[in-house]
């Protein structure tokens, strides 16, 4: 069926976003920030309205103490553009698996009033693409009363979960503007190089990957150039694939799940990146729902899921979404594919961290912090890596947990860390 789009003004569009409703924020590389800057301009018109979302990108005007009284933010991820309204109190965060996210939409806990999202032009049947930003944004579409489509030129199409027939769209508005970008690789130093070559060793030929954001994955990611026969079924895709899959490293032959292609939620990277899942029928973008399914995932032979921690204490349990009552992320897809490897036939559940941050503070610690939020349990930690070494947890008492993560912290940590360990289990 083919339909042509009308399109109208952003002021139009959004004119029907009413005080008390709730309304979902396309986010990502898709995030809409021109329309968000629109709608934050309605901020002496409006009250509390409830804006939901996972990671947003670029400079989110409704975010701003200004707009406080008119929107309240709702986040189910707590990215930079957002953290200190949350942490302020401007907002709050909502601890959720990502994979159960859509449930929340369908089941009516969070029923969507409306979504703002960013789409390609229709192609000769009608068909917009969600991008590479699929996600949650698939089911936000589906349950949501009104959609307002920001049709963007520059967006690529994307296969899979992505598509929407433009008559499923209440009003359109046509708004060029480049998609965010992200530069994870340039921040991988020597610790994190390290760490990259610890977890390569651990990767078997065949293996289905799944990669966290960040430094440490790109690292791991340059450090596969030898390997064989990899597969990918990951909710995040990045710009350090790109050269594995052009190398056939990656060709996804021995999946059990969409054998021979790349199966992801969202992408996040460079405006190559981009153009590179342009059209791309080697990599689908499917809903999270799925994706992120720990019972999809475990069907996949050998998955290795590499994921980042901001502290980890000496029995294993993760901190990865809070510096102590500070909101600094969420809790993502993490405990889904910790989950999915584990129960995955040869599989590897990894957290991965440097053992210190940038400024000297110890990431291995005898007490996570007060307020600290545990995204992983140590019931479910298997593998721990610094720049020292891994840690293999799995059917380790506490005692020896701690001996074996002392030995893969910062040299100059160890002291502390087994007289805390000898203070808690009277000996080593």
């Amino acid at each position: 069926m083919r339909v042509e789009l009308s399109y109208v003004s952003p002021q139009e569009a959004l004119s029907v976003i009413q005080s008390g409703q709730r309304v979902y924020i396309h986010g990502g590389a898709c995030t809409p920030t021109s329309m968000l800057r629109h709608l934050a301009e309605r901020r002496h018109e409006l009250r509390n309205v409830e804006l939901v979302f996972i990671s947003l990108y670029g400079e989110v005007a409704v975010a701003q103490p200004e707009c406080a009284e008119a929107f309240h933010l709702n986040a189910m991820f707590v990215s930079e553009p957002v953290r200190r309204a949350v942490n302020e109190g401007h907002g709050d965060y909502i601890p959720v698996f990502l994979s159960e996210i859509p449930e929340l939409f369908k089941q009516g806990i969070l029923a969507i009033d409306v979504a703002i999202i960013q789409v390609s032009p229709p192609d000769r049947h009608g068909y917009c693409s969600l991008g590479p930003s699929v996600d949650i944004a698939r089911s936000a579409v589906n349950t949501a009363k009104y959609v307002i489509a920001q049709v963007n030129p520059q967006m690529p199409r994307t296969h899979g979960d992505s598509l929407i027939h433009a008559s499923r769209f209440h009003c359109a508005v046509w708004l060029e503007e480049p998609l965010h970008e992200a530069q994870f690789g340039a921040r991988v130093g020597p610790e994190e190089r390290r760490i990259g070559e610890h977890i390569a060793g651990l990767i078997e030929d065949r293996s289905t990957l799944q990669m966290g954001i960040g430094a440490i994955p790109d690292a791991v990611l340059s450090c596969l150039t030898n390997h064989k026969d990899l597969g990918v079924h990951t909710e995040m895709f990045s710009d350090g694939l790109i050269p594995l899959f052009e190398s056939d490293v990656i060709n996804n032959k021995y999946k059990a799940v969409h054998p021979n292609k790349t199966v992801t939620g969202f992408a996040v990277g460079s405006r190559a990146l981009y153009d590179y899942v342009d059209d791309n029928p080697a990599i689908v973008f499917l809903d999270i729902d799925y994706v992120n399914e720990p019972h999809v995932i475990r069907r996949n032979p050998r998955v290795v899921a590499i994921n980042a921690a901001i502290e980890v204490d000496l029995t294993g349990q993760v901190c990865a979404d809070s510096i102590g009552t500070k909101q600094y992320s969420g809790v993502g897809g993490q405990m889904d594919f910790m989950r999915g490897a584990a129960l995955s036939q040869g599989g590897k559940p990894i957290i991965a961290l440097t053992s210190r941050t940038a400024n000297g503070v110890p990431r291995i610690v005898p007490y996570l912090k007060t307020g600290a939020g545990v995204v992983t349990t140590r019931a479910h930690v298997h593998y721990v890596v610094t720049e020292y070494g891994v840690a293999y947890l799995f059917g380790k008492n506490l005692r020896q947990r701690a001996r074996a993560l002392i030995e893969i912290a910062h040299p100059d940590d160890r002291e502390m860390l087994e007289r805390a360990c000898f203070e808690r289990f009277r000996h080593l």
